[in-house]
Order: structure tokens, then sequence, then C-alpha cells
């Protein structure tokens, strides 16, 4: 959430913004409910404190003078209830609107209409030229026991799966492994609830405009997470913390759920879009410094790369133009994992930085060695989600006699296995 002092100062700034943004809020209004509201805070405010202290002085005044003071109390109250109920007609609408404002792009961010105005900013590894005809990660998992599809089916519906024998083993090693390397780096491991309240998804920007792809349970107001961020990001919320304690470095591995709402028809077969998956999410809170927050940036992004690399896995890294941004990110980076039966990069991480959007919400703040409070900045970054990495692990690394080799790095995960097949 945008400061509405930030956006009376800078509404230029924050319509360019929502335009590139492809979001068609209504700043003007945003601005003129604000102007109508704070003339009537002001004045309730006035009231309260003439209140609070004519309250105060009923008792030392003199008998004679006592009546009198009682009866403007009475109607400062009257008019007190009048400013509430015209502040109450207008205020849900006003939070309601800035709740849906974007944060702006940062000025480097290029500009673009949807993913396809993604910038490429690097590649690592070269794609691999078969001297036969490869096999597709469905064919290559069905034809060594590593997942069924029917099943999944038939247990969970559709973009349904259950991974089998060394399918899940195989799964199991990818999360280990990154989540072991993470923790040399100084990423707290963290066991979070996948099953949070509104306000979680509200504070970390997945609601209202994301509701449509969150399962929510009505019964109970809860929702389960697409990304352990929710959780992780909420986990200060409505604390300030010292400025010594910054930054947090954390880091989950928790299963998701994302409805896939707008997708129908397309990715509907293997395992590149499904509704549940198991993910190791790392998230960075520190202190407000875009220095520092774009350092931080760099240090997630890495740890996904060398990750990748571990594996063998031939990728690009996109810099994501406006129109592919979320409502709170300032920027963001995705990596595309080279996927043959795509004969392309699929997307499998993004790095995002958020700046002070998902805090504000939160109430997220920290006090500085002087005393002063200010609000955190966030950052959060995929180090590795599964089931999508398994169709490059299986499709890169299959072999001409049919078995798929496994990347030496998992090798100790699987009790020393070399091949599957």
């Amino acid at each position: 959430m945008l400061d509405i002092k930030y956006i009376r100062e800078n509404s230029d700034l924050v319509k360019k913004g929502a335009r590139d943004k492809r979001n068609n809020i209504d700043i003007d209004h945003l601005l003129k409910l604000d102007s109508e509201i704070r003339p009537l805070q002001t004045s309730w405010e006035e009231l309260q404190a003439t209140r609070n202290r004519l309250s105060k002085e009923i008792g030392k005044a003199q008998p004679d003078q006592r009546e009198s003071m009682k009866t403007e109390v009475q109607d400062i109250k009257l008019r007190m209830e009048t400013l509430e109920r015209q502040l109450a007609e207008k205020k849900p609408e006003f939070e309601s609107l800035l709740l849906l404002v974007p944060q702006p792009a940062r000025a480097d961010v290029p500009i673009g209409k949807d993913d396809t105005e993604n910038l490429e900013i690097k590649k690592w590894g070269t794609p691999p030229s078969f001297d036969f005809k490869p096999l597709d990660h469905v064919t290559l998992g069905q034809k060594h026991g590593l997942v069924d599809f029917e099943r999944g089916v038939r247990i969970a519906g559709s973009r349904s799966y259950v991974l089998t024998g060394l399918g899940a083993r195989l799964e199991q090693a990818v999360l280990r492994y990154v989540y072991d390397k993470l923790a040399t780096k100084g990423y707290q491991p963290m066991s979070v609830p996948v099953l949070v309240r509104e306000d979680c998804m509200v504070g970390t920007g997945y609601f209202p405009t994301g509701r449509e792809q969150a399962y929510y349970c009505e019964k109970d107001e809860m929702a389960l997470v697409g990304t352990a961020e929710v959780p992780l990001t909420s986990f200060y919320a409505g604390e300030i913390l010292s400025e010594t304690e910054l930054p947090k470095k954390m880091m989950a591995w928790s299963g998701c759920f994302r409805r896939e709402a707008g997708t129908y028809g397309k990715d509907t077969s293997g395992l590149y879009r499904v509704h549940q998956f198991q993910k190791i999410e790392q998230v960075i809170i520190g202190a407000s410094d875009e220095t520092q927050s774009e350092s931080y940036h760099s240090e997630l992004l890495h740890n996904a790369e060398e990750c990748l690399q571990d594996f063998g896995l031939p990728y690009r890294v996109v810099y994501v133009c406006t129109g592919d941004l979320g409502q709170g990110q300032v920027r963001k980076h995705d990596i595309e994992t080279w996927m043959p039966s795509r004969n392309g990069y699929g997307e499998t991480h993004s790095c995002s930085t958020f700046h002070e959007f998902q805090a504000r919400r939160l109430k997220l703040r920290y006090k500085t060695k002087d005393g002063q409070v200010k609000v955190c900045h966030t950052l959060n970054n995929t180090a590795i989600a599964s089931p999508r990495v398994l169709i490059s692990l299986l499709e890169v690394h299959q072999q001409k006699d049919g078995r798929v080799a496994i990347p030496k790095c998992l090798q100790p995960y699987l009790g020393g296995l070399t091949h599957i097949g």
C-alpha cells in the first residue's frame, strides 16, 4: 500500500505507474475522497480534544458553571456523531481504493504490455542437442514409474498428479538440497502455516486483487497460500523491530495452492501448471534503504541461479516489464529454465522487490538508532519449486538409452543413485 501523503505529492507519477501496470484505478477520485475526509477527521479530532478538556474541567468548576459545561459537552458529542456518520459513508470506499493503488515501477523497468515484452538480460548454459528423439517429461515419468496422472486426477480433479517411487524421491532430493544450501547461507529455516487469516493475504498484496487465484475457506475466513512468502512476510506484522535486527533472512519449504483461474485450456497436461506444488521461498525483511534492497535482490536471484547451475540446467534471466509486474512490485526478475518439450524456456523462479508496499499494509516497522520509526522493505524469491523443475531435470538429462542422469549434487540424497531407469 502506498502512503496517501505520497500519492498526494506525486499524483502524476502514481497515475503513470498505474497506466504502465495496465491498472485503471481512478486516482483523482481517491484524492477527492481524501480531500473530503481530511477536514471531517480534523474537525472530529478537535471536538474530541475539546470534549476531553471540558470533561476534566467539570469536576473542578463552580457548581453554577457545571450545567452549562455539561450542555456544551453533550452538544459536542452530537456534532461528533454527525461527523462519524459522514466519515463512515466515505472511509470504506477510500480504504478499498487505497488497497488497489499499484506501486510505480522502478525507473529502469522496461515498459511493456505483457510477458512477451520482458527483457532478456542473461543466459547460462546451452540447451541440449539430442542425437535421438527426446521424450517429454510425461512419457519419461510414466516409462520409469515416476508419476501417475490418471489416478491423481481421479483423486483430486484436473491439473492433479501423484509422484511415485523415484519421482517422489527425486522431488525430495531437489528440495532437500536447496534447503540445506540456503541454511548454510544464513537463511533461517521456518516451518509455517499454509492456511492463513485474510489479513495476511491482504497484507502481502494477494487480496483483494488476487482473490480469484486463492482457495478460500469461507466458513473459517482462511485462505490456502500460493507461496510461503505470505506467512514469512507476515511473521513480524504489527511489530516494531530494532534496526540492529535487520535484515531478517528467512526461508520456508511449504505446500502451495493455486486455482489457476483464467488458464482454462492452457498447459492442461503434464506438470507445468498444477493446483498443488512444493516450493522453497526466500524472504528478506530489511531497512528502508533502496541501495541495500538492490543488493538483497541480487543476492536472492544469485541463490536461485546457483541451484540451477548445480543441477546443470540451462536458463535465462528476464527483467519483467511493467505490464507483467504485480501490483506491489517495484521490480522483478524471472528465471526461465530450458524445457525441451516446450522447445523453449519456462518460468521457474520470480525475484521481487516491494520496498514499503507490503510492510506498510502489515504495519511492519523498525526503530532506527536515533529513535525514528520507519517502514521496512520486503523482498522475496523462489529458491526452487517442484514439480515444475522436474520437467527440466528429466528432459534435459535424458540419455539415448532411455535412462535419466541424476546431477552429482543430488546423488547423495538418493543413496548414491546415478541414473533413473
